[in-house]
């Protein structure tokens, strides 16, 4: 396979003005009859990996759910995520026992649920300050006015809270939106607006897509051709994709692979975070990416990239009702990899403990500082990069794990079960705080996986 260039919102080279027109509201549109619920599918992963484009567009010159349909009555009683049913798809016959939405339909039904976000922030160039943004996508999820979008079009609010966030409608209606949380592995973000009354996108079921369905987006490609209609097919499903981001903690560069559908939709830097939906009107995907240009300068036409909504449905619950990823794992520690000169005098790869943390469950377990991480039950890890892998995989916080480790040279095998990943187990790292507040001083990022992780 040809290794495609990637760029992020940070070395997109478009330029140019987010502009002022504002697609009229289409009269009449039809309301959505009740949805029913469906229940959770075992997500299923591929195994293709690649480099490719977020599409997220640079703008202003500078960088860039049951009953009766509910998904979750989350604790406050007007937050409400709403889940539709389609009916099965024959894959052998064809079949015309549902009721989907003609294109015209389809978008005059969720027009007034999709947004355009554009992200303001203030560089230093040569001296200079200036007003820089980010132009994404992204759909109302509930009515009291939570927007979900990509996370890499928001992460520079991540880090900096003076960063401004703008949602705007396709009537004409704009709004300040505060940040909720992010989540990074997985490329989404929760935005919320001051506003009720609003109309929620309906979520469907991407475990019942199959190959060759019609599927629409609607997004702000190169952010000023606002609210645009674009359709196409799955082409693929359950591949995985490999992109790179920035930590917002460490501001290191830091490799992210996804779960994602393929589909021929005409996306481009602007539609990020937009809804994908199915010809009933459901959301199945959050438009995430395309394909460029291999480095041999084969260009690549066609192939754009969704998160399946089923992927991240628990995730946007749990953003909206604690603002971070509940039940992520833990360990407390700091690794590095052991130097390949050392390697070569006998000492085993993998993740060598430089820190751990008072209190963790990596400390109560008996791991020390310069124990070396060669497995995690019975994955061999070799790296801290495979350690990271294994543990965000296969784990949750709570769960019993034994690590082996040398020590000595000799192995031990200690028992730890995990800690969750949240604001209070990552404040009690005194050392991870202070790398993180010194790293956010600089400019000088890493290739994943180089430096040190903290887990």
């Amino acid at each position: 396979m040809d290794d495609f260039n990637f760029y992020n919102s940070e070395n997109d080279g478009y330029r140019g003005g987010f502009g002022d027109y504002v697609d009229p509201a289409p009269a009449g549109q039809p309301q959505h009859s009740d949805p029913q619920p469906t229940g959770p599918r075992k997500k299923k992963r591929g195994m293709r990996i690649a480099a490719l484009v977020l599409a997220c567009a640079l703008v202003g010159g500078g960088a860039g759910v049951g009953g009766a349909a509910l998904y979750q009555n989350l604790t406050q009683p007007d937050t409400v995520i709403y889940e539709g049913e389609r009916p099965q798809v024959d894959t052998m016959v064809n079949s015309n026992s549902g009721q989907p939405m003609t294109p015209e339909q389809l978008y005059a039904a969720n027009l007034a649920s999709c947004v355009g976000i554009t992200v303001n922030t203030t560089v230093n160039i040569f001296g200079q300050t200036t007003t820089s943004a980010a132009s994404g996508s992204g759909f109302v999820l509930t009515q009291d006015g939570y927007i979900v979008t990509n996370f890499h079009v928001i992460e520079e609010a991540v880090s900096d809270p003076s960063v401004d966030i703008q949602v705007s409608f396709a009537n004409g209606d704009k709004y300040t939106a505060k940040l909720v949380g992010g989540e990074q592995e997985n490329d989404v973000a929760v935005l919320k607006i001051e506003a009720t009354g609003l109309q929620p996108v309906t979520l469907g079921d991407s475990d019942q897509l199959v190959v060759g369905e019609p599927v629409y987006a609607i997004g702000n490609p190169l952010g000023e051709l606002t609210f645009t209609f674009t359709d196409g097919m799955v082409s693929a499903l359950d591949r995985l994709i490999t992109t790179t981001g920035t930590d917002p903690d460490t501001q290191q560069k830091v490799a992210i692979t996804l779960n994602v559908l393929q589909t021929n939709c005409a996306i481009n830097p602007g539609n990020s975070g937009g809804p994908l939906f199915d010809s009933y009107g459901n959301v199945v995907g959050i438009v995430s990416a395309k394909y460029t240009e291999s480095t041999s300068g084969v260009t690549a036409e066609g192939l754009g990239f969704a998160l399946p909504i089923n992927d991240v449905k628990e995730i946007l619950s749990d953003l909206i009702e604690h603002g971070y990823v509940t039940g992520k794992p833990y360990l407390g520690i700091q690794v590095n990899a052991v130097d390949e000169q050392a390697q070569r005098y006998g000492i085993p790869a993998g993740a060598v403990v430089e820190y751990v943390a008072e209190g963790s469950c990596a400390q109560k377990a008996g791991l020390q500082v310069n124990d070396i991480i060669t497995a995690i039950d019975d994955t061999a890890v070799d790296s801290p990069s495979a350690l990271t892998a294994a543990l965000s995989t296969d784990y949750k916080a709570g769960d019993t794990a034994v690590l082996t480790v040398i020590r000595n040279q000799q192995e031990l095998q200690l028992t730890v079960t995990l800690d969750e990943k949240n604001a209070e187990t990552e404040a009690a790292n005194p050392l991870q705080q202070q790398q993180n507040q010194q790293s956010s001083g600089n400019n000088n990022y890493y290739q994943w996986p180089f430096g040190s992780f903290f887990w």
